[in-house]
């Protein structure tokens, strides 16, 4: 099973500085390794062909962001398997070989994610993806191990394997077959939520996404938009709304699209409560975005699949969350 490691690059040489050193190590003889470069200005390219010869870089000619560069990098790389791991990752000794196995033994498996955990403290799970990502019915993203900005302790809870819905894209494995198939990420993301969409695609397609604790990676998290970041709330908003009106199943999407719409008012409410109106502003700005966007994402959805019909874990990870003060993954 050929392997390609591909990192994803912009304007990072300090990341790639301290982060690669652990990609080299713990991967070299098992994958090839790719540094896919989104027109950077800085001396990243510079410093990967003075330090890292054995690393392969391809060079994007824009900052197409997550989602285009990605895409643009692949349509270049033949492999079986595909692991986009971020810049601001730390791999661990044989981290590599369960999800290789994994995707030897079940050929239902399009994509895999390891255990990540916070490399600023490698004893709680990383907000990103920790234990594996499921989504409420109203479309919203949680993960066992982090509940919105709730952390759990790794206990070893989940050193398991299991199904889950959607994979981080700070550290996503899949098969090659299944991303072109697809068409990989949609670019109308650039960046945010596009692994949820595609995960749920590749899912639509009877496909599994796994989850393999046995490999374990520390994320940095934040490295390149801070979660504070105004840019980083438009985006979250207006590209959770694309997922839902293009992926959630007929007889469910009115009134899911309805039910956020209510709920992200309340949360610009929230915001202006807490004197942070600029991100008030970024909601609005998402909620326009997805009102000029909707006739593309339903042409899109036309050409989706739906064999996932059972899409959610639990109806709102919401009510749980802040009126029944559920914190954990297990509680809900």
């Amino acid at each position: 099973m050929k392997i390609a490691i591909v990192i994803l690059n912009w304007n990072g040489r300090k990341l790639l500085e301290k982060f690669l050193p652990s990609v080299v190590q713990f991967s070299e003889g098992q994958a090839d390794i790719y540094v896919a470069d989104n027109n950077s200005s800085d001396d990243s390219i510079e410093f990967l062909l003075k330090n890292y010869p054995q690393v392969e870089i391809v060079q994007n000619e824009t900052n197409g962001g997550y989602a285009k560069g990605y895409n643009d990098a692949l349509a270049r790389i033949n492999a079986d398997v595909y692991a986009l791991v971020n810049s601001d990752i730390e791999v661990t000794e044989g981290w590599l070989n369960p999800v290789i196995e994994e995707f030897k033994k079940n050929r239902k498996t399009g994509i895999v994610q390891p255990k990540l955990l916070d490399f600023k403290d490698k004893s709680k799970f990383e907000y990103a993806g920790a234990g594996g990502g499921f989504v409420d019915f109203m479309g919203y993203p949680f993960c066992r191990g982090r509940i919105f900005m709730e952390l759990e302790k790794d206990k070893g809870q989940y050193d398991d394997s299991a199904n889950i819905f959607w994979a981080s894209g700070a550290c996503f494995f899949i098969r090659s077959e299944i991303y072109h198939q697809l068409g990989g990420f949609d670019e109308d993301y650039f960046a945010h939520q596009e692994e949820i969409d595609l995960c749920w695609r590749v899912q639509n397609e009877g496909l599994q996404v796994r989850y393999v604790g046995s490999s374990c990676v520390y994320h940095v998290g934040g490295a390149t938009l801070r979660e504070s970041h105004p840019r980083k709330t438009f985006l979250n908003f207006r590209n959770s709304l694309f997922t839902i009106a293009k992926n959630v199943p007929k007889r469910y999407v009115f009134i899911v699209v309805l039910f956020r719409l209510l709920l992200d008012a309340v949360a610009g409410v929230k915001f202006v409560v807490e004197l942070r109106p600029i991100h008030t502003w970024s909601i609005i700005k998402a909620h326009l975005s997805f009102y000029a966007h909707l006739p593309t994402m339903m042409r899109k959805r036309r050409k989706l699949s739906f064999k996932q019909t059972r899409y959610f874990h639990c109806f709102s990870i919401v009510w749980q969350h802040f009126i029944l003060r559920k914190k954990k993954f297990s509680d809900i």
